[in-house]
């Protein structure tokens, strides 16, 4: 098992990486938070860091490659905008346009794509509007480009005691980035149906996960790596220590872990 320093490295080393994969996703989807996906990508590099082991022969890039583009397709997963239906018309329309295009030599045209499958113009625009709108097929995994040949390293103790602190650390979080989290990350809701469920924007509720990702960091930090990096969510040190004692009151015994 690697020590602190040597995943400390592999963490700073790799940073420009979240930041490439990142900036690269966020041109593609505009329409998501490039912020959000930082410190989705920042956070998939530290449990990369965390669970990484060398002996496996699997260069470090190439496995933090596979866990960040991982987490962001559950980022975009989670902020799906599009039903199962509308997914279904835009696939069939670009592959229309595809199977044209390589007929042509060109590319296929609206009004072609929309004679070709009996439908009305816009109808096709729209589609062709909603595909830019979309980084990937959310049924097709294949199409993030990921190494399937990188091989994912057995759960180990570590693993476990890291994913007890996780569980601990979504619970104690305000009710209300309790029930955003779940919402996202467990019963995988779109965005705007939590927002509309809680009376609040899209905006507010991404601004609220991203601080609920920045405050669950800041725990696995206190808690299972016990380093004393400094904070990096936005609340206050009263909020943030109110917090990190609704954690050690769950551990074993309800006793303060020795992290703190």
């Amino acid at each position: 098992m690697q020590n602190r320093e040597e995943r400390n490295r592999l963490i700073e080393d790799n940073l420009p990486l979240v930041g490439h994969l990142a900036r690269d996703l966020h041109a593609r989807a505009t329409h998501v938070s490039l912020e959000e996906l930082a410190a989705v990508g920042a956070l998939a590099l530290v449990t990369a860091a965390e669970a990484f082991d060398p002996a496996l022969g699997v260069p470090f890039g190439a496995y933090a490659r596979r866990r960040i583009v991982g987490a962001f397709a559950d980022e975009m997963r989670s902020m799906d905008w599009a039903s199962r239906g509308i997914r279904k018309r835009i696939k069939e329309v670009t592959a229309v346009r595809e199977t044209l295009t390589s007929a042509f030599g060109r590319t296929a045209t609206p009004d072609e794509i929309a004679t070709t499958m009996a439908l009305p113009r816009e109808s096709v625009v729209e589609s062709l509007h909603d595909a830019a709108r979309t980084v990937t097929s959310l049924d097709d995994t294949s199409a993030l480009n990921v190494p399937a040949a990188v091989a994912l390293p057995e759960e180990s103790a570590v693993l476990q005691e890291r994913r007890e602190v996780l569980t601990r650390a979504v619970a104690a979080l305000p009710e209300r980035m309790r029930a955003i989290i779940e919402a996202v990350y467990v019963h995988e809701r779109p965005v705007k149906e939590i927002a509309e469920q809680l009376g609040v924007s899209h905006s507010a509720v991404s601004q609220q996960r991203a601080e609920a990702i920045r405050l669950l960091r800041d725990a696995m930090e206190r808690f299972h790596l016990d380093e004393g990096a400094a904070p990096t969510s936005r609340v206050s040190e009263t909020t943030r220590e109110a917090y990190f004692s609704r954690i050690a009151a769950t551990g074993p015994s309800g006793r303060i872990p020795a992290a703190v």
